[in-house]
């Protein structure tokens, strides 16, 4: 894995390190670009898929993997920012001059399906966990500032007006019962909420960047080339055996 992507620091080295903000970078933008590499693959290929009824549909087809490859070969421009090592797809060289061939070439290389499966299959469950981990982040950064704005909440109950912010359950007002959770309205209160919310802060910076880590992971796993199960035994079988000095040339 990328070392841009390294959790191995302290907590305060990691908050200042360009390994979290890269990481929130990826994972922020992913909620954006996802959606839009989605939504237009996905009309390009359902459009193509419908046309093919007819033989306008062919050439929407061919042009639908040519555009899956665009949007996987943008997610690779993406990844290699985080990892520098080479993400590049491998894909068959279209053949034939004749439509049908093409699209057959084009819809059975091995590659595209990889390029579906990451753009399609893995949309919601990497855009879920990047959201959820970058709003529980965003919340713990908002808590640090408290002391800034504890007093600017409000709520009036029982014709009283109460000011403080809560972090729990009050429905009779911060002094009322029953009560739970901690009422800040008061600044040693505030102060004492934000050290609280700094520390979970700085720890779960690693969450972040153990998230971005996965992502970049699932990323390049289904962006990369296929790899030969059999390529291991394949090398063994290339190289020269312990008895390959005696046997005479030509004589295998």
């Amino acid at each position: 894995m990328s070392t841009a992507l390294s959790p191995r620091r302290n907590p305060v080295s990691l908050a200042l390190s360009r390994s979290l903000w890269v990481g929130i970078r990826y994972m922020f933008t992913y909620l954006f670009v996802a959606w839009g590499l989605f939504a237009v693959a996905l009309i390009i290929v359902v459009g193509g898929g419908l046309l093919s009824l007819t033989l306008v549909g062919l050439p929407v087809l061919i042009a639908a993997t040519a555009l899956v490859k665009g949007c996987a070969n943008f997610e690779r421009a993406r990844l290699r920012a985080i990892d520098p090592g080479p993400v590049t797809g491998a894909y068959r060289e279209v053949a034939g001059s004749r439509a049908v061939a093409r699209l057959r070439t084009a819809w059975g290389d091995p590659a595209i399906w990889r390029d579906i499966a990451y753009l399609f299959g893995m949309l919601a469950p990497l855009w879920t966990l990047d959201l959820g981990v970058l709003t529980i982040w965003l919340t713990l950064l908002a808590g640090i500032t408290l002391p800034a704005w504890y007093w600017a909440p409000w709520q009036t109950i029982h014709g009283m007006r109460y000011h403080g912010y809560q972090l729990g359950y009050f429905p009779n007002g911060p002094h009322g019962h029953p009560g739970y959770g901690f009422y800040i309205d008061t600044l040693p209160k505030a102060l004492l909420a934000a050290a609280v919310f700094l520390i979970l802060f700085l720890l779960f910076n690693y969450v972040v960047v153990a998230t971005a880590r996965l992502h970049a992971a699932a990323a390049r796993a289904l962006l990369r080339p296929a790899e030969d199960p059999l390529r291991e035994a394949k090398e063994v079988l290339r190289r020269p055996g312990p008895l390959s000095p005696f046997i005479p040339n030509g004589h295998g």
